[in-house]
């Protein structure tokens, strides 16, 4: 196995970090760390922001700065170019969560299409990203995902979501730019994992451009990927997939306890852990067929994969296979890939600071439930403090 201390070298990890951000980053993580911080926080937050009070530049100087690259994607280039000094390539990630108007639905269209030729003049950008419900309403893919019968006006909305989509991947494979399609919450999914299978068999005939995501806390995820794996073979698609552990869990478990119905959640931590380890080490063995975008913070699954690579003879500029974090957070795996050849991007949030408030909210929310990375990061920043004063 490769050197198992390769995360932690915090020099390579906090290199663009100067004292100050160093820092900021440790206080951050210690107020994450503790639960009911996060949840006055996120409260008061929510109150400054509806009541207008003047708390955006607070905002931006400490939470909004460590974990998104800006307010548009100007505003990013900086943020990009430096990551790439290092190797790190960026997704920028319009961040702008919960719309409902289609006037919303296109704007985010054509912020998607401007990524893309922004990507394709940027040789550190060279993927792009939208969620479904930036494209169309949340209740529309769930009364399809629910195969109830849509109305006259629904299905002219669902066409023009399906527009979107071919509008945003049929620019993507022009300039040779890959789409990540993110997932969102088990009751809307169906609808969205057709739909860009649709775009799959559409753009990806020769290499893949679209992927979609899997989200392992399911226990589902890897059946339905052998079975579009199955598809594509007849079809003659490739697949291009992003897997995570997933960012909705919570959710789900509220939504299975107030409608009463089976879980599709994993019964534990570890069940999630090895079923996305499995998930990864099948699409590893079946390179030819899909391509890979490992999005994750755990260091034992990023050993499992290089790992994997190493007995697999997969090279490690291989374009089928990434590894992603979020910026802000895993630095020192991210960094530390980098220094060795590896494929790396960080997700790069950015948007207006009202708007992205819902996003930063959930990944507060995601990294104290989630203790053992929060204390990781923690030991980590104190152990870089430790050495820059020696």
């Amino acid at each position: 196995m490769l050197d198992s201390k390769l995360f932690d070298n915090t020099e390579i990890a906090f290199h663009l970090k100067s004292d100050s951000e160093l820092e900021r980053a440790y206080f951050l993580f210690k107020m994450i760390s503790k639960e009911p911080l996060v949840r006055i926080g996120t409260a008061a937050t929510n109150f400054a922001l509806k009541a207008r009070l003047p708390v955006e530049g607070l905002i931006r100087s400490t939470v909004f700065d460590h974990f998104c690259g800006g307010i548009n994607e100007q505003d990013c280039l900086s943020v990009i170019d430096k990551l790439y000094e290092y190797g790190v390539s960026s997704v920028l990630d319009y961040s702008v969560e919960g719309k409902e108007e289609e006037v919303q639905f296109d704007a985010a269209m054509e912020k998607t299409l401007k990524l893309i030729e922004f990507a394709h003049e940027k040789e550190a950008m060279p993927i792009a990203v939208f969620k479904p419900t930036g494209f169309g309403r949340f209740k529309l893919y769930q009364k399809i995902s629910e195969k109830k019968q849509l109305t006259t006006q629904e299905r002219d909305e669902w066409n023009r979501v399906v527009a979107r989509y071919h509008k945003v991947c049929s620019l993507g494979k022009e300039k040779d730019v890959e789409i990540l399609i993110d997932a969102e919450e088990s009751w809307m999914q169906d609808a969205a994992d057709d739909l860009v299978e649709e775009m799959m068999c559409h753009y990806n005939t020769e290499v893949p451009i679209v992927y979609n995501t899997l989200q392992t806390y399911r226990w589902d995820r890897l059946d339905y990927l052998k079975g579009l794996h199955k598809k594509a073979h007849k079809q003659g698609f490739k697949i291009g997939m992003k897997v995570v552990r997933g960012a909705y869990m919570q959710k789900e478990r509220e939504r299975e306890l107030e409608k009463g119905y089976g879980s599709h959640i994993c019964e534990s931590k570890l069940v999630t852990d090895t079923h996305f380890n499995e998930t990864i080490s099948y699409i590893l063995n079946h390179l030819s067929d899909i391509s890979l975008f490992i999005g994750t913070h755990n260091e034992e699954s990023c050993y499992m994969a290089i790992d994997f690579m190493k007995t697999m003879k997969i090279d490690k500029k291989d374009n089928r296979v990434w590894f992603g974090q979020l910026y802000g957070m895993s630095d020192h795996i991210s960094y530390n890939l980098a220094s060795k050849g590896y494929n790396v991007a960080k997700y790069i949030p950015f948007g207006p600071v009202k708007d992205v408030m819902p996003y930063l909210i959930r990944r507060a929310e995601e990294n104290t439930s989630v203790a053992g990375q929060t204390n990781r990061e923690l030991e980590l920043l104190k152990r870089e403090k430790k050495r820059r004063k020696l």
